[in-house]
């Protein structure tokens, strides 16, 4: 899988879930918000564009509840 940017990488990472593993996806989520190289905003648009919004949002969701 290349890389083009954080987010289209978290979008892309949800997008192949049943290859890497959800588990996989879901760190890479994490780490990303917790150490700030994108924003939920631009995840957000990378999942839109990669058709993967509807699985992205709740992990999103959940993970921004309290920020």
């Amino acid at each position: 899988m290349k890389v083009f940017g954080v987010a289209k990488t978290i979008a892309d990472c949800f997008r192949y879930r049943n290859k890497i593993g959800l588990s996989v996806a879901i760190e890479g989520l994490q780490e990303a918000l917790r150490q700030r190289k994108t924003t939920p905003g631009e995840i957000a648009r990378q999942a839109e564009r990669g058709t993967v919004a509807t699985v992205v949002r709740p992990y999103l969701d959940a993970l921004t509840a309290n920020r």
